[in-house]
């Protein structure tokens, strides 16, 4: 901050003195404080957060009275008052303002609404994630729809789908508002429309991150949106990742974009009273081999021997008699053991292996182990998963049947053939629902002409 004088004379830095030593010392310039994330300006200088971004708006604002671009007293009293207008409203916002502004947007099947606590609310990110075919973008189309309805099921807003991988599927929007009677059977004025959807599609990373900085608060700002989906998430990172190198200096890089990517979205939710909800993709997740024990004899018993086994030795001179002697040898039976005990794979509590059965949807207890399934993993890892208020999975599981062979005639031998897929919705961690249970499969749905619907209470 050596520059801060030279850049604006007339800066009062008394206000500052705690803050610009430890600027200076890790060589970060006006520019720096004006360009970068606070976050980023405050890890790099050890400095606290809300102070880091008085200092760069008063800055801001000081720069630009004196370009002549805003009232340079109104502009000061502005960010005297509040550093952080959006930040300081959430925090002096009480408790009874909070759940009197609280909307949601229903999924249109009361079993659904309450494993989600109501819906999915607005101000926060929630991402729904799974394997595919599990029904993310299925859940995810009936959303842009719910979402135009007026209250209390919706916020009679339009809504805004930014695809990374495939365009709109308008075919399927069409026969949802055919198939449900909750959406077929309301009149013009308050139906959905397909033309209240706005669809965007970004190929790559860099234009992500363009839409998301220029367009987006845009088209936020004029049309009312009050649904943003993407879909998916994970998708320009991956192809990115893929195409780079994965040394460290590069995951942290990507760590550094996941972490502006939720700060910017996070303010886009609150600034706007809109919900944003991501789908994100899977990886396959290897749980090591459970360790299995020898097995252990009765107690009190010896190890079998030869020579206490056999009733009497063959004689070494007489080959015929040694014959004899070995056909009236009576073998008994080995003592029963008991069959091999097997333990779950054990972490250390404070290690990634352990905590992700909390946070990833997957759990690698008992249930899982004989389920007809694999451990799956959130794409982005934990840095993304700091980011979200909310992560639901949908679970995918084969159904086996065991059919006998026609013209089998072993004992036992069967043939187990896949039927059909079950799928479950689990809610693995949210500020305003309860999480599903480890070994509870959540609530059981299915997909239909008309969207999703839950076909029971849950395992």
């Amino acid at each position: 901050m050596t520059d801060l004088l030279h850049t604006l004379p007339n800066f009062p830095t008394k206000h500052y003195t705690h803050l610009i030593p430890s600027l200076e010392k890790n060589l970060l310039t006006t520019t720096d404080l004006l360009t970068l994330d606070p976050l980023e300006v405050a890890k790099r200088a050890h400095l606290p957060l809300l102070d880091v971004r008085r200092l760069a708006n008063h800055v801001l604002a000081t720069l630009q009275s004196q370009l002549g671009v805003i009232d340079g007293a109104e502009a000061l009293r502005k960010h005297e008052e509040s550093p952080n207008p959006e930040d300081a409203s959430s925090l002096k916002a009480s408790g009874r303002t909070i759940s009197q502004g609280w909307s949601a947007i229903s999924t249109l099947d009361p079993l659904l609404d309450a494993a989600l606590g109501g819906g999915i609310p607005t101000t926060y990110i929630t991402e729904v994630t799974g394997e595919s075919g599990a029904g993310k973008t299925q859940f995810l189309l009936s959303l842009l729809l719910t979402a135009q309805l007026p209250p209390p099921q919706g916020l009679a807003r339009p809504t805004v789908y930014i695809s990374t991988e495939h365009p709109l599927p308008t075919s399927r929007l069409a026969q949802l508002l055919r198939s449900n009677p909750d959406l077929s059977s309301l009149p013009t004025s308050t139906k959905p429309s397909l033309t209240r959807i706005f669809s965007i599609q970004t190929p790559d990373l860099e234009s992500q991150d363009h839409i998301l900085a220029y367009q987006l608060p845009v088209l936020l700002a004029r049309h009312n949106i009050g649904l943003i989906v993407i879909d998916s998430i994970a998708a320009n990172y991956r192809a990115e990742r893929s195409s780079s190198s994965t040394s460290g200096a590069a995951l942290g890089l990507r760590s550094t974009q996941l972490i502006q990517l939720g700060h910017q979205l996070r303010s886009l939710a609150r600034q706007h009273n809109c919900a944003i909800v991501v789908s994100n993709q899977v990886a396959d997740r290897f749980a090591p081999l459970p360790s299995s024990s020898p097995p252990q004899r009765p107690p009190g018993s010896s190890p079998p021997s030869v020579h206490s086994q056999m009733s009497s030795p063959p004689h070494p001179d007489s080959s015929q008699q040694g014959m004899q002697s070995l056909d009236a040898v009576v073998m008994p039976p080995p003592p029963s053991l008991p069959p091999p005990q097997v333990s779950s794979p054990q972490y250390p509590l404070l290690t990634l292996d352990h905590q992700q059965n909390f946070f990833t949807g997957w759990s690698a207890g008992p249930h899982y182990q004989t389920a007809n399934q694999n451990l799956k993993t959130p794409s982005l890892g934990l840095v993304w998963t700091n980011q979200i208020a909310c992560r639901i999975a949908l679970v995918k599981e084969q159904q086996m049947y065991g059919n006998r062979e026609e013209g089998n005639s072993m004992e036992g031998a069967a043939e187990w053939r896949p039927r059909q897929w079950k799928r479950y919705l689990k809610v693995v961690f949210a500020s305003w629902a309860a999480a599903t249970g480890s070994e509870e499969r959540g609530t059981e749905f299915e997909i239909w002409s008309g969207g999703l619907r839950a076909v029971g209470q849950g395992v």
